[in-house]
């Protein structure tokens, strides 16, 4: 028989699968000329450029690349910014508020080169070397592979471009990928700062496992808390456009770490299986503790947040605890709930201030 809570885990995912893809296919209908740069970079007066890179395993990821602040700054040295939004999100997300308050304006205006993922499986990201989306092939992979994959590619492709190392900023889902692929010293060599929004590590999906009555019109409060300081313009472009889609086996992974409380690769369920692919019967533990101490790391969380839990972040730096204290800085906002990071109307102030002084000390 099978537990309430996952029962209920899984009416709130296929509720939240049902409205991405029918607004993936409205999006597909309305904005099949419009790319991100087109629609929501270059109408605020800003230079865009989309590029496209193949990950290892075949998968065709679009990236957006901001090269100009709006007054087209030219500096000696002008350091690479890479982004990677959340789950159930494209690059999109990170571009709803007007310039003077979105992170990748603002980084642009700053004199910086600001380059914006997308994962595999979103509108932007959904070409394949051999699969179609149609093929059940094509989604048979969770965040495990977003870390042994498309953040590799999507570094090393940053790198090539401009070549320097860059600095990255992660949220929600974005901040899991980058601790797990720094615990397994990816992405160092290539890495300058990395700052990572609204930790995401343990609670992912458990305010929806206890919460009765789902509102699936509601998916900002309901999933991430009452956020504080949005707007409703961005709230409106945030629906128009997200929930995007994601693969069954990657909720189905995101919703093992809550219920073992570890941070883990996939676990297949059968010790033959896990044996197959790990050559152990139980998936190999993402340690956060062996994170090099000398990596630069900036963390910011919200009091409000039912995705990242004050706890779990405590937890988090417990395993950080012989960083080097001049590498990590650690902001916390009381009134912050998920979605705040990325949208708030004062992020500019009192998170992304911060961040730019970090990102100018390394």
């Amino acid at each position: 028989m099978s537990n309430p809570s996952t029962t209920l885990l899984l009416l709130a995912l296929l509720c939240v699968s049902a409205v991405a893809a029918t607004r993936t296919k409205l999006n597909s209908i309305n904005n099949l000329d419009d790319g991100i740069c087109k629609s929501m970079v270059e109408t605020q007066g800003y230079t865009c450029q989309e590029h496209e890179l193949t990950t290892a395993d075949g998968y065709i990821l679009g990236l957006q690349r901001i090269p100009n602040g709006r007054s087209c700054n030219e500096t000696a040295e002008k350091l690479p910014v890479l982004l990677q939004h959340g789950v159930f999100l494209d690059a999109s997300s990170w571009l709803l508020n007007p310039p003077d308050q979105a992170l990748p304006f603002i980084l642009a205006d700053n004199g910086f080169d600001v380059w914006l993922v997308n994962s595999r499986g979103t509108s932007p990201s959904r070409g394949h070397t051999s699969l179609s989306p149609k093929d059940p092939a094509y989604w048979d992979w969770s965040w495990d592979e977003l870390v042994a994959y498309d953040l590799p590619a999507s570094f090393q492709y940053v790198n090539n471009q401009t070549g320097h190392k860059l600095h990255y900023v992660g949220h929600s889902l974005g901040t899991l990928t980058a601790l797990a692929a720094f615990s397994e010293e990816k992405l160092l060599n290539l890495l300058r700062s990395a700052a990572l929004l609204s930790l995401q590590i343990q609670q992912l999906v458990e305010f929806i496992c206890t919460t009765r009555g789902i509102d699936c019109s509601n998916l900002l409060a309901a999933i991430g808390g009452p956020n504080c300081c949005l707007n409703s313009s961005s709230i409106d472009a945030l629906v128009e456009n997200d929930p995007q889609p994601t693969a069954t086996k990657n909720l189905i992974h995101l919703s093992q770490i809550v219920r073992k409380g570890t941070v883990e690769m996939y676990d297949y369920g059968l010790e033959d299986t896990n044996i197959k692919h790990y050559k152990k019967p139980t998936p190999p533990v993402y340690n956060m503790a062996n994170i090099p101490k000398d990596v630069p790391l900036f963390f910011s969380y919200g009091g409000r947040d039912s995705i990242a839990g004050v706890n779990d972040v405590r937890i988090l730096l417990d395993k950080l605890r012989d960083h080097d204290r001049d590498k990590l800085v650690v902001e916390y906002r009381e009134e912050y709930a998920h979605v705040d990071f990325i949208m708030s109307v004062n992020a500019n102030q009192v998170v992304y201030g911060p961040l730019l002084a970090f990102f100018r000390l390394h």
